[in-house]
């Protein structure tokens, strides 16, 4: 018992000394230490912090159609401090978009035309793939939309609406005429054309079967004259819209067999020949919309946007909407025309917060918001912090693109709502268009729309043949893609 004792005693004699004080001190601080990567590891870091401002360039929309869409995105979103949306003349757009862009000002998100689309290649930067790929898009977007807006296998666009042609007609015309539905295929439409024009003894048109034959008077004719000829199996450019194939298919014409854009042709323009059965138009006829409004054209071809335009400027005016009429109604065919939103590849970056906000990161929160506007319905949406690569799951009370569209009465670019727009009774026929629509790769599209116009107005006017005019603007057409 004695020698526990003693031995306790210069235990404790040795723990007293100053170098032991010492000791004991490290040894507690190195676990303490060593400790703390441990325990921080169990704690969840906060995301990195930054804000961005947006502004969206776009025609057409107001501001209106987006500020449910901008206030719910504020609401999960952080990292964007504000949106504001620009809106311009269609007359002015592209001249004001382009000097804005040259100066590193311009907008960060902005609309452009399908068909403008190679034209801003070198303008624009695509999604990056941890927020949107191309699985991703096919998956959501009617099958016309990847195809304009998946380049090299990366999305360069993301739409909120896909419009395509139907065929408008006057319903008192037709009650009139004994007609009891329009017309499905091109063979229906020429004898339906046949029993609604009115001519008088001295050669003057009354009342048009329909609004068909020349350009310069008829809305959107070239895309008329485009859907007979994809509907005729042309190939309006090659894969890459590098180079014109319309020479590509035949079909049996005036002179035998011939290329069948020749036959499509011939065949728009036959409405405007007065020495044909479905002489129906010419120059003189009033503007296609118009005519249509006041109830002198008893059909027209056009895309959904004019719908709410004619309904305001004649209310008294009782008409519909069909399908477009096919060659082969079994194999439908239609053509597209829409807008898309892009981000526009640099721009100064201008943090609200101070703290240092870098293209990439802008580039990254446009997309975001695109995802999120087109792509995403109401309910869960992954957040993903530019910085880190953080994500997390946030709510969004809204489904965007429906919020836009009930709002504009457009037709859908996402297939679910496209499918939901198949029972609408004014959208069935442009919503199942949009599934059968076609689109083509090509630089100066507003160019070659001019030249095919003058290829039209060549034949009616008698300074060719048609032959002679698709020949002149086939070599036309094909040195604005070079």
């Amino acid at each position: 018992m004695r020698l526990r004792f003693e031995r306790f005693e210069k235990l404790k004699k040795f723990q007293n000394r100053p170098m032991w004080k010492k000791t004991r001190k490290f040894f507690v601080l190195t676990i303490l230490f060593l400790a703390v990567p441990v325990l921080s590891g169990c704690v969840k870091k906060a995301p990195q912090s930054y804000t961005v401002n947006l502004e969206v360039w776009g025609v057409f929309d107001d501001s209106a159609d987006y500020n449910d869409i901008f206030r719910a995105y504020a609401k999960v979103n952080p990292y964007v401090n504000s949106i504001t949306f620009r809106k311009f003349t269609i007359e002015e757009y592209r001249r004001e978009l382009l000097n804005a862009l040259a100066s590193g000002k311009g907008p960060d998100i902005f609309m452009v035309n399908n068909a403008w689309l190679p034209d801003y290649y070198d303008k624009i930067t695509p999604a990056p793939e941890n927020l949107i790929n191309k699985q991703m898009f096919s998956k959501v977007f009617v099958d016309v939309a990847a195809e304009d807006n998946i380049v090299a296998d990366q999305v360069i666009g993301v739409p909120l609406s896909v419009d395509a042609l139907a065929l408008y007609y006057n319903k008192d015309i037709f009650a009139a005429a004994g007609i009891v539905s329009p017309p499905q295929t091109w063979e229906e439409f020429n004898s339906t054309v046949e029993k609604l024009t009115k001519i008088d003894s001295y050669g003057n048109i009354v009342r048009s079967g329909a609004a068909m034959g020349t350009a310069k008077n008829i809305n959107r004719s070239t895309d008329i004259l485009t859907l007979l000829m994809m509907q005729s199996g042309v190939e309006m450019t090659d894969k890459d819209g590098q180079r014109i194939t319309w020479t590509g298919a035949t079909a049996a014409g005036a002179a035998g067999t011939v290329p069948a854009a020749v036959r499509a042709l011939e065949y728009y323009t036959d409405f405007a020949n007065p020495t044909k059965a479905v002489y129906t138009w010419n120059p003189r006829r009033h503007y296609s919309i118009d005519s249509f409004v006041a109830g002198d054209t008893a059909m027209m071809i056009n895309y959904s946007w004019h719908y709410g335009t004619i309904a305001r400027r004649n209310e008294k005016l009782r008409f519909g909407v069909s399908k477009v009429p096919q060659i082969d109604p079994e194999k439908p065919v239609n053509v597209a025309n829409y807008w898309t939103f892009v981000v526009s590849r640099n721009k100064e970056t201008p943090s609200p917060t101070g703290v240092a906000v870098n293209n990439r990161l802008r580039v990254h929160e446009a997309w975001q918001f695109l995802k999120y506007m087109t792509m995403v319905g109401k309910g869960n949406f992954t957040l993903v912090n530019g910085l880190d690569n953080t994500a997390q799951t946030v709510f969004s009370e809204i489904d965007p693109a429906a919020d836009y569209l009930a709002k504009t009465g457009k037709p859908a670019a996402r297939k679910d709502l496209v499918n939901k727009q198949l029972t609408d009774p004014i959208l069935e026929p442009f919503a199942y268009g949009v599934l059968n629509a076609r689109s083509w790769r090509r630089k100066n599209s507003e160019e070659i729309e001019r030249v095919m116009a003058e290829m039209i107005e060549d034949v009616v006017r008698g300074r060719a043949d048609a032959q002679r005019a698709f020949w002149t603007a086939t070599t036309r057409a094909g040195q604005l893609l070079k």
